[in-house]
């Protein structure tokens, strides 16, 4: 049996499947993404295997808001949260209470949350979800579902058509510098 594609986010069945460890394909806000439930370890794990990703390179994490997120975010940062999110920013944030699979070294972890109001809803449905670019290391990102095929076929469960992505520019990475309190951009 192979990949279920589904045309859109709006399916209940897509929620269950990722709700019970299902690893797929989507279109972000920014990016087709190689997507799973974040608080899923042995799934989370076979992105990486599905990716031949190195396990030492954390990945984002999509959520609604900031709701989400698995520690509260540094006082000082608040201000400029609201200038990045929701948007095309990641932001490596302190995050000690995250499951270890998600953290950096220094226990951050890097959030996104998507300017894309049904990606919101599905996320909101869902719970966190990680999501590198849907592409093996060191491959250019799909830019299409059949792309996305070509380079995974049938070692993911399901992918959302989410047309072509014209604009191939990823998101924003920003870090907390705890020492100044301030976001650094990093690419």
């Amino acid at each position: 049996m192979g990949a279920t594609i589904f045309p859109d986010l709006d399916t209940p069945q897509l929620i269950e499947m990722i709700k019970t460890g299902a690893v797929g394909v989507i279109r972000t806000d920014t990016l087709y993404g190689v997507v799973t439930s974040a608080t899923n370890k042995e799934s989370v794990e076979r992105v990486y295997q599905v990716k031949n990703r190195s396990a030492d390179k954390p990945v984002l994490v999509l959520i609604a808001d900031q709701s989400q997120l698995f520690d509260p975010i540094p006082d000082e940062l608040t201000d400029a949260l609201a200038d990045l999110w929701p948007g095309p920013n990641s932001v490596a944030i302190p995050s000690p209470s995250a499951p270890d699979w998600l953290r950096h070294s220094d226990l951050t972890v890097a959030y996104r949350i998507p300017d894309d109001a049904r990606l919101q809803r599905f996320l909101a449905a869902t719970g966190p979800l990680i999501a590198p670019s849907a592409n093996p290391e060191g491959l250019t990102p799909a830019k299409s579902i059949g792309e996305a095929q070509g380079y995974f076929g049938d070692t993911v469960d399901f992918y959302v058509d989410g047309g072509i992505v014209m604009n191939e520019t990823p998101s924003h990475i920003y870090s907390f510098v705890s020492e100044t309190g301030d976001l650094e951009q990093v690419r």
